[in-house]
């Protein structure tokens, strides 16, 4: 395999850094459209046997702090959410710090230079470490994805859809793209 220049690994990093940072935009549009009933609504089938909206907005913030705290200590965690008790103004706020941190640490572990302070991606206790870099970005976005996929999916279920401008517009990448005041679209 051909080796790629500095300008072309700066351009791939500089592009992950776009789409984590629009992959917080799709979260916030759900939120900023979704129903406020479904927040709290229990999912069908047995009681207890599945997370509430309210629950799965939280899992995705506090799973972010796990990834801050074990990856990249040296920055600052907001605090977690309650799953029982935390308002969708509250998880908004949340996700919005937990998303500039989390930017922070891609910014870095996907870095060129020898001063890089993220050398691993930590999930947890529960699986290995791995070394910082292009799988930490993609297992990142890929579990935020998944869990957009289950909230349209429950909400749906609930009775609760959201808008065709909340299920379609987290597929509408260069107007995301283009909200987030970048200057290119999505590449």
């Amino acid at each position: 395999m051909p080796r790629r220049s500095n300008a072309s690994l700066l351009e791939i990093r500089d592009v992950l850094l776009e789409t984590y940072t629009v992959n917080d935009k799709m979260n916030q549009l759900l939120l900023a459209h979704l129903d406020p009933q479904a927040w709290r609504a229990q999912p069908p089938g047995a009681k207890g046997g599945g997370r509430t909206i309210a629950a799965i907005f939280a899992h995705l913030h506090n799973n972010r702090l796990s990834w801050l705290k074990n990856s990249a200590p040296q920055l600052q965690c907001p605090a977690p959410l309650d799953p029982d008790r935390c308002t969708m103004k509250q998880a908004a706020a949340a996700h919005k710090k937990s998303a500039t941190q989390c930017l922070r640490m891609l910014a870095d572990a996907l870095s060129t230079g020898p001063k890089s302070r993220v050398t691993k991606f930590s999930r947890g206790s529960w699986a290995p470490s791995w070394p910082a870099g292009g799988t930490m970005f993609a297992y990142m976005f890929s579990h935020e994805a998944h869990h957009r996929g289950q909230i349209l999916m429950l909400a749906r279920q609930l009775g609760y859809r959201l808008p065709d401008q909340a299920s379609h517009g987290i597929w509408q990448w260069d107007k995301l793209w283009k909200e987030h005041g970048f200057t290119s679209r999505p590449r």
